[in-house]
């Protein structure tokens, strides 16, 4: 398991400006919702002096002869019900516009970075988990939203509310203010210490929960594999590993978030005394009157609220900055070059490719493929044979542009590939991988993936030259079948079907990288009979293990450790008794000992 420097200082500043640059043109609409918080704040300070207003009058009117002035004590609690009320609706509609746009900022962060992944090189997709990149779009994407949500709302009413509280406080008496702030800045220093020493603890957490999806989906995937190979107890013990990794960082940080709530109650039960008793003390000297001190037992619950609030808010933008540095590292991965400056394009296609003094390497200083050169004649068929690392992958990986040459050139009917758009080039080969892929959807939409207008004509011929159209009939829905995990398709008929995708997709050049590899000998056979007639007239390269299935080749080009060294066609390279006909002679002798012994 790869391990992660999670003691690295976090860059709070870079982070949420990144996340303040992105919802920029929400601004408007936030900045409006927060001045309703605002006013609705304030109409609920204003509330607790006309509370006071209303004890004094009634306090005095029981001393009073005349008794308490009803239609005063009517008048201010009429005003009270109008100020409360507003302060509602005020709270409701800026509640409105924030979940409203915390939710576009979230759909629009998935939208990117979907996007992003089309937009990145496929150096990078090889280097990094998919779990961790799926984290970074649910996670990660989850956290800001509500981090949004709710921390920037209850920031901004927290810090009014405390502000507004202080201002009233201080206009109501000095000396009880000034005793109600100096036991909570102790509070204050306390909750600096703590968010300064938890916050590694909260990227750690996001960190160590993409690893965790990562070897989820891993282990998910390959479990067929992990039951074969009796690896139950490895990947239980890795597992474990991540897990406790993720336990530890999670607990810690939620430990620290924990202490904060008990620490701000204790601070504002502590203010709570010192204002009763500080009251007691200038009610006893006749400094103040008895709705002073009501007033301010309002106001303390009111001030010292705010920060069990400032304390979540504190702990949920730990979280936000780290969800926000995953988020905005992928989106600023460096992508493929802009190539909206190719105007070159590619369309009646003859099918010759050369590669001239091709060298690459996945990693620097480290060549997997040595000053490669190769002439291809239009229609021909190439077999790429080799032991596994030859380098048969990467020399397709380069001809489609997934990755660059360090240097050479590959050309396609005389034109490099430099100049062509990645999409230009993609449209002009079909391919069939070893590696079965469809998505889940109907098999009609699977097969027309390659040329979303074919027509059903086209796809169910495809499907009978594939061999796999009597299949696709014997199903209860037959083409309109939806395949997903359930569904009960063979990892050879996976196959047939990618098979018929890139024949109905039509494309001038071929690639099959052991595209028989998942099929048996006798669905094998039919296949070649297909695939001979859908290379007709074709280039078309073929990767294959099996030699029994590129005899028919023009071209079979033998590759070690990154160079050809033989090439010429079957018979050719039969009779020179090298490195091929060591091959094909091992695979069929493996073969009839296999027959002898049974």
């Amino acid at each position: 398991m790869r391990t992660r420097n999670f003691d690295k200082p976090k860059n709070f500043k870079k982070s949420f400006a990144d996340l303040f640059r992105y919802i920029k043109k929400y601004m408007t609409v936030i900045i409006i919702a927060l001045i309703l918080a605002i006013a609705g704040t304030v109409l609920s300070l204003i509330g607790p002096n006309k509370v006071g207003d209303l004890s004094n009058l009634i306090a005095e009117g029981m001393f009073l002869p005349t008794g308490i002035d009803f239609s005063a004590v009517n008048q201010i609690a009429y005003t009270l019900i109008v100020i409360y009320l507003l302060s509602v609706i005020f709270t409701y509609v800026q509640a409105f516009i924030m979940t409203t746009v915390t939710q576009r900022v979230s759909k629009k962060l998935r939208g990117d970075i979907c996007s992003k992944i089309n937009r990145l090189p496929l150096r990078y997709l090889d280097s990094h988990s998919h779990g961790d990149i799926l984290s970074r779009v649910t996670n990660d994407v989850d956290t800001i939203g509500q981090s949004l949500n709710n921390s920037v709302t209850s920031l901004v009413t927290s810090l009014s509310m405390l502000i507004g509280c202080i201002i009233m406080m201080v206009i109501t008496n000095w000396i009880m203010a000034l005793s109600a702030i100096g036991a909570t800045i102790i509070g204050f220093v306390l909750m600096g210490v703590i968010m300064s020493k938890s916050q590694k603890y909260f990227k750690a957490q996001q960190e160590t929960l993409g690893e965790l999806n990562g070897k989820i989906e891993e282990s998910y995937t390959g479990h067929a594999i992990v039951k074969a190979f009796n690896g139950k107890n490895d990947e239980k013990e890795s597992f474990e590993k991540t897990n406790s990794a993720l336990y530890t960082n999670a607990w810690k940080s939620q430990f620290f978030s924990g202490i904060m709530q008990p620490l701000m109650a204790f601070v504002g039960n502590f203010s709570f005394v010192v204002v009763c008793v500080v009251g007691a003390v200038l009610c006893s000297k006749g400094m103040i009157d008895f709705g002073v001190i009501v007033s301010f037992m309002i106001y303390i619950r009111l001030f010292t609220s705010p920060l069990g609030q400032l304390a979540q808010v504190a702990t949920t933008l730990q979280s936000t900055s780290a969800a926000s540095e995953r988020v905005f590292e992928f989106l600023g991965e460096n992508e493929l070059e802009d190539e909206s400056d190719k105007q070159t394009v590619l369309t009646d296609v003859k099918g010759k490719v050369e590669f001239k003094n091709v060298t690459f390497g996945y990693d620097k200083g480290k060549t997997i493929i040595h000053d490669f050169s190769v002439k291809i004649k239009p229609g021909d068929k190439i077999a790429i044979v080799g032991p596994t690392g030859a380098g048969k992958t990467t020399l397709v990986n380069l001809l489609m542009r997934f990755y660059e040459v360090d240097s050479g050139e590959i050309l396609i009917d005389d034109v490099p590939i430099s100049k062509l758009k990645r999409e230009n080039i993609h449209k002009l080969f079909g391919m069939v991988l070893q590696d079965t892929w469809l998505f889940e959807g109907t098999i009609r939409e699977n097969l027309k993936y390659g040329k979303p207008d074919a027509d059903d004509r086209e796809i169910e011929h495809a499907c009978e030259i594939a061999g796999v159209d009597h299949f696709i009939r014997t199903l209860p829905e037959g083409y309109e079948t939806v395949i997903m995990d359930s569904t009960s398709i063979s990892v050879g008929q996976k196959q047939l079907l990618t098979i018929a995708r890139a024949m109905v997709e039509n494309a001038p050049m071929l690639i099959l990288d052991e595209a028989t590899s998942s099929v048996d000998t006798r669905t094998e056979k039919l296949i070649q009979k297909a695939m001979d007639n859908l290379t007709k007239g074709r280039t078309t390269f073929v990767i294959a293990h099996r030699l029994s299935t590129i005899k028919n080749a023009n071209l079979i080009l033998v590759m070690k450790d990154g160079n050809i060294i033989e090439k010429g066609n079957h018979k050719s390279l039969m009779k020179q008794g090298g490195f091929y006909k060591e091959l094909y002679e091992s695979q069929f002798s493996s073969k009839y000992s296999e027959i002898v012994e049974d």
